[in-house]
């Protein structure tokens, strides 16, 4: 039907949490996994930072979610032209990416912060800052994990992993009883199982199609 109508279906592997299977906390490599904390007076630059690192994350993607470039792209104002990309992205291009968020919506997100609503994971380095982000959006007891990108210069050294096990593991702890996400395709969706999901089946997301030239 949608396609029909001239929509653009993205098929991804929609997957659940297994409490029992969810792997422990573990250290990563020169950095440490934290949530953003509302009340913290960095609060604001962080979560720009978070930001940067996600827009760079799928606009230079080894392979993205769909469910997480839309998000992405509808919220970035200058998304970047991956081609433009010829070094993989590091801390420099994210510094460079950051944008200073109006005041109401740095509000907007504290106050689902506070709420437990929208949570903002992310890995970060002395020496490098913010290398990898991700979110939580809980209703009631149903939330769902997106946004996780690891900047692309970091990536290959387990922080997606660990940044998905502390979502979980938060959800978890403020008992929520479904925990899902979608991956990019076949191979991203074995790397979750490895963090404790399992599929269930497929998300279908439906978006216009990409005007042709």
């Amino acid at each position: 039907m949608a396609r029909s109508a001239g929509l653009e279906v993205l098929l991804a592997p929609l997957l659940v949490l297994d409490p029992a299977a969810l792997v422990p906390d573990l250290p990563v490599p020169g950095a440490t996994v934290s949530l953003l904390d509302p009340s913290s007076p960095a609060y604001a630059s962080d979560l720009a930072a978070s930001r940067a690192v996600a827009q760079l994350g799928f606009a230079y993607p080894p392979a993205a979610t769909p469910l997480e470039e839309v998000a992405i792209a509808s919220e970035s104002a200058q998304p970047f032209e991956p081609a433009l990309l010829v070094e993989p992205a590091g801390p420099a291009e994210r510094d460079a990416a950051t944008e200073v968020l109006s005041g109401a919506l740095v509000e907007g997100f504290r106050t689902r912060a506070e709420a437990g609503s929208y949570l903002t994971a992310v890995v970060t380095s002395p020496g490098e800052g913010v290398l990898a982000s991700g979110v939580l959006m809980r209703v009631d007891d149903v939330a769902e994990i997106a946004g996780v990108a690891t900047l692309p210069s970091a990536r290959g050294r387990g922080y997606a992993s660990q940044l998905t096990a502390t979502l979980a593991r938060r959800a978890l702890t403020d008992r929520v009883s479904l925990i899902f996400l979608s991956a990019g395709d076949d191979d991203v969706a074995r790397l979750y199982t490895r963090v404790g999901f399992r599929r269930i089946g497929t998300a279908c997301i439906a978006e216009p199609a990409a005007a042709s030239l």
